[in-house]
């Protein structure tokens, strides 16, 4: 069964965390910080952390962002989804199937799908995904085992192909997420444009300008 969000996500700029680069604050603090100034997406990934460890920080994550309402996915862990009542899951490319995952969740849960050709994109939405990241788009480090990047043509190619709204992923900043979106992209996912800048509600802003929504 398809989300009832599948055509009305709500949200464009989608916030993916990394602990690593908050730039001396806690992670708590920098989404605090983003969620205040907008962002209305956010993935909480972490993946190196233990379940036990990852699921504390999801409740704590799911208490200090729950007066901005944002839609919260936890990546990989339908099980840690369905205990904080978080918004749905975000499942990397090999992960769990999305129809598998939604036997773990409650009605109505968001899953997104990691993809990285239009061949994968394809397959997510087959597997019944209701949104996908596409990339890396542009070059950046923390995307680099993925290979080159895909550039713009694949994501026009990938949004023309799949009827799922796509986000662009991979060196994303205010300036490129213009072009993203017009190759067709539903919005942008971003982790240090947001996370390691000096002033978070400054760079939330910039997103803001640049794409008109977020």
């Amino acid at each position: 069964m398809d989300s009832p969000l599948t055509n009305s996500l709500p949200f464009s700029l989608y916030l993916i965390s990394d602990r690593t680069q908050c730039s001396g604050r806690s992670l708590v603090e920098a989404l605090v910080q983003a969620c205040q100034a907008g962002v209305r997406g956010v993935q909480l990934r972490e993946k190196d952390l233990t379940p036990a460890d990852f699921l504390r920080l999801a409740r704590d994550v799911r208490a200090a962002l729950d007066p901005f309402h944002p839609a919260l996915l936890i990546n990989d862990r339908a099980d840690v989804a369905r205990v904080v009542e978080a918004s749905g899951v975000h499942l990397p490319e090999s992960g769990l199937p999305p129809a598998a995952a939604r036997q773990c969740l409650r009605p109505g849960s968001l899953i997104g799908v990691s993809t990285h050709s239009v061949d994968s994109a394809c397959r997510a939405q087959d597997a019944g995904a209701d949104f996908i990241t596409f990339g890396p788009v542009f070059f950046t480090p923390s995307k680099a085992s993925y290979g080159p990047p895909l550039g713009l043509d694949a994501l026009e190619q990938t949004v023309r192909t799949v009827r799922l709204p796509v986000f662009a992923i991979g060196g994303i900043t205010p300036e490129r997420a213009r072009s993203c979106l017009d190759a067709g992209a539903h919005g942008v996912a971003v982790i240090s444009a947001i996370l390691a800048a000096p002033d978070i509600p400054g760079a939330v802003a910039a997103f803001r300008e640049t794409m008109g929504k977020i």
